[in-house]
Order: structure tokens, then sequence, then C-alpha cells
């Protein structure tokens, strides 16, 4: 299997994942939308922070359940566990090393509709679209 490495724009926060992006999704919350996220959710054990642990802040709203993490130096946030699969990571694929997210495709997340939209994306989430 492949793996991913990626991180922060300074480098204090870097990570691993097992497995390559195929494709992302892009919401219109009010937060990924300013943040220009490109999403790529993976499970947990995919998963490796390889440093930076302690350089992270996280910021919660809504909810809470979100956990958005961001480097404390840098601002980026390249990494955070989503409110839609809270046992897995959801990874910024702009902030993958060498990744072309312009060829990756893309569907869209009406997550200003948040609680209207879920299920329909989890939906087809488990059928692999």
């Amino acid at each position: 299997m492949a793996m991913q490495a990626g991180g922060c724009h300074c480098g204090r926060v870097r990570f691993e994942v097992d497995g390559s992006p195929t494709a992302v999704v892009e919401c219109n919350c009010s937060v990924c939308s300013r943040k220009g996220y490109l999403h790529w959710i993976v499970p947990r054990a995919s998963f490796r922070l390889i440093s930076g642990a302690a350089d992270l802040s996280t910021y919660r709203f809504g909810t809470r359940r979100a956990q958005h993490h961001f480097c404390r130096h840098c601002g980026v946030a390249s990494f955070y566990v989503p409110r839609s699969h809270p046992d897995g990571v959801d990874v910024n694929a702009r902030c993958l090393d060498g990744v072309d997210t312009a060829s990756l495709p893309r569907s869209a997340f009406d997550g200003r509709n948040w609680e209207d939209a879920i299920d329909e994306f989890r939906g087809r989430q488990r059928e692999g679209e």
C-alpha cells in the first residue's frame, strides 16, 4: 500500500497516511470554505502523527464534536477529527506532499445545511463514491 506524507507550512506538524487520495470532498460550511479545505477522510489506524503534537491547537464550535487541529505557529490546518466521522481523521489534501489536488475528482458536501446533508454523504461514502 502506498504511503502519503504531509504537514503544515512551517514543517513542525508532520504526518503519514496509509494510502493516497483518489477523490476529495469540498464543503461549503463557514469554516471549510474559508480555509479552502479539501477533505480526504481516512480511518484513524491509517493516520500517524510523526511530529508536532505539542505544536497543535484545537478549535471547536457549534456542537463542539469536531476537533479542528491547526499548527499554532503557522496556522495551517492540515488535519482534524470530523464530526461526520469521529473514528477517522480528515486530512486536508492541500497539505499532502506532492499531490496535484487539481487532478483529484471533487464531490460537494452542503455543510451549510449539515443536518440535512450528512445522511446522503455517509451513504455516498459507503457506496465508494
